[in-house]
């Protein structure tokens, strides 16, 4: 099976929105046909993106933290992630997940009735996911009506036949029911969970804004010395619950993403210059070249010279 021609490292701003774009906007979707196994480190890194996301795991097993959730994904599930969600997956081996991100004007215009009455309860219902899965019937339906957008993109790659120039209509035809499948599983998710956070919407998106402020702030300052409380104070917040968001959202400490976010850096300088290795430490935030080298062992398995001549 061939994979899509595509970028190996997910490319975000600094509050880690995806600056990839989706589509046009003549036709905002698009279909990938991807490997987790091919990304850098084996992981499609933190991101988030305003479109609508599916995704159908074909092979392998994804591991997918969304929040301060994780799920782990066999072939033949799915999950759903609604839209400006941070997300990122992870595999131990090749894992190849077709999947579409999409913008909702697709489905319809803001100000039309459909968007108002069918697409905006499910972006503000304050889920953020939903994983698919093929033992439930309603999931299954959801899974199969993928797996049918899915081939026509395949068979428009293809460019095989005439029935390949409606694939565009053909796709919208099935979105709007995979829509109208997937809103009918959140009302009912709505009335059989008491605790559906209908109402706990500002509490969750004010976290997300400090998170993005606080991950701005490093992705600036990385290179000088700073602390956790230069990190919380940056998202106006206390040290403790700085550490319970980054924890919640990215399953890792401040300090930790800071000390990751200098070593990515590096690599980068390591690749793209001939500045020495001791010199790329300082410049990535390090005052010990020997505690940098260490770290940089235990996150890429191989020394930065390693990493340069490799």
């Amino acid at each position: 099976m061939k994979i899509n021609d595509g970028y190996s490292k997910i490319i975000t701003d600094e509050t880690r929105r995806e600056l990839a774009v989706h589509g046009n906007a003549e036709y905002p979707f698009k279909y990938y046909l991807e490997d987790i196994w091919d990304f850098d480190l084996h992981c499609i890194d933190w991101h988030w993106h305003s479109e609508l996301e599916f995704i159908i795991v074909e092979k392998g097993l994804a591991e997918c933290f969304i929040g301060s959730e994780k799920f782990e994904l066999s072939a033949g599930m799915g999950i759903f992630i609604n839209t400006k969600v941070l997300h990122r997956f992870e595999a131990i081996q090749s894992t190849v997940i077709p999947n579409i991100v999409f913008s909702t004007d697709l489905l319809a215009g803001t100000d039309s009735l459909i968007y108002k009455k069918y697409v905006l309860p499910v972006l503000d219902s304050g889920i953020e996911c939903l994983v698919l899965n093929p033992e439930n019937l309603m999931h299954k339906e959801i899974l199969c009506m993928l797996k049918e957008i899915f081939a026509a993109q395949d068979k428009e790659n293809e460019s095989v036949s005439n029935e390949c120039k409606c694939t565009e209509l053909l796709t919208a035809q099935k979105l709007m029911k995979l829509w109208g499948i997937l809103f009918e599983a959140f009302n009912t998710l709505s009335r059989n969970d008491k605790n559906f956070p209908a109402s706990g919407n500002k509490k969750s998106a004010r976290s997300k804004l400090q998170l993005q402020m606080m991950i701005q702030f490093i992705n600036q300052n990385y290179m000088n010395q700073i602390s956790l409380e230069d990190i919380a104070n940056s998202g106006g917040m206390s040290r403790n619950n700085a550490l319970l968001v980054f924890r919640n959202k990215l399953h890792t400490s401040p300090m930790q993403y800071l000390n990751n976010f200098r070593l990515c850096r590096a690599a980068k300088m390591l690749c793209e210059t001939e500045k020495k290795i001791a010199a790329i430490a300082l410049d990535s935030g390090f005052e010990s070249p020997s505690y940098f080298c260490r770290q940089f062992k235990i996150l890429f398995q191989m020394t930065p010279k390693e990493y340069r001549d490799r």
